[in-house]
């Protein structure tokens, strides 16, 4: 079958629409994730949207109603558990990770069973996407791009220079809670098709690789949108070719490009001597 016989699926457009806007806010918010060191943010944060998708099925609520005010409330603790002197960030996040993680699998056992439902939310599946979940993600990824782009020019400053931002009367705080609720909403939306395991990738590989390529934010930012999109593009068309999860073809794909910028930066590095 060709790859453009398998956008006949009505499964494969849905999954391509959402993966497509996903991915690009994930990379644009990865930017100033990594370059602030806020990256485990991101593998904190989908841990606990696992543990509250886990809970919403036991409730019989909505997945994503449910896990979005949860995940965007768990965003906000870590964000101040990040910049707070007093606490190790790193152990703090690891807690929180690994306590929502195992919440997550003992509701599950205790409900509707560990296996097919624990590899869906772990690992992801794009028969999950209903149209209601890519209706809902073409929303809020949507307002997602639309509040980084009006706002880019101050998460730019806050990313590099926090205390001359907040000496020119910059209200630090508000944006950087700004940046977690966009990545919470993120992990949130990519959780059905990445999973919880897989979907931090998807913010942290694009960003490194696009480092490795440009040195201003603005080349960084938008070489990371480009290389995340493509991806995502080239791991679903191959996990339907080749019979494998989509998710971990993303994030293989994510790799090997990841892996080619090592090797052209350090060719670089070589021939400017």
């Amino acid at each position: 079958m060709s790859l453009l016989e398998m956008f006949s699926f009505p499964f494969i457009q849905r999954a391509l629409v959402a993966g497509v806007l996903v991915s690009l806010c994930a990379a644009l918010l990865g930017v100033p994730l990594v370059l602030k060191r806020y990256s485990m943010i991101g593998d904190g944060l989908s841990h606990v949207s696992f543990g509250a998708l886990a809970m919403a099925a036991a409730l019989g609520f909505t997945p994503l109603y449910f896990s979005i005010p949860v995940v965007v409330a768990a965003a906000f603790l870590l964000l101040r558990v990040a910049d707070s002197p007093r606490w190790n960030s790193d152990a703090a996040i690891a807690v929180v990770s690994a306590s929502s993680l195992a919440l997550g699998v003992l509701v599950i056992s205790k409900t509707s069973g560990m296996t097919t439902d624990v590899d869906n939310y772990m690992f992801g599946s794009v028969l999950a996407m209903s149209k209601a979940d890519v209706g809902l993600s073409v929303v809020l990824c949507a307002a997602v791009l639309a509040l980084f782009l009006l706002f880019y020019h101050r998460i730019f400053a806050v990313t590099f220079d926090e205390g001359f931002s907040r000496a020119t009367g910059m209200r630090v705080e508000r944006y950087n809670a700004l940046l977690a609720i966009l990545t919470a909403l993120t992990i949130v939306l990519g959780m059905r098709m990445m999973g919880a395991m897989l979907i931090s990738s998807l913010v942290i590989f694009p960003a490194l690789t696009a480092m490795r390529l440009f040195q201003s934010f603005l080349g960084v930012t938008l070489c990371a949108a480009v290389t995340s999109v493509g991806c995502f593009c080239a791991g679903l068309a191959v996990s339907f070719s080749w019979s494998t999860p989509v998710g971990a073809t993303v994030v293989a794909a994510n790799l090997a490009l990841f892996l080619l910028a090592c090797g052209l930066a350090a060719l670089r590095g070589r021939r400017g001597r």
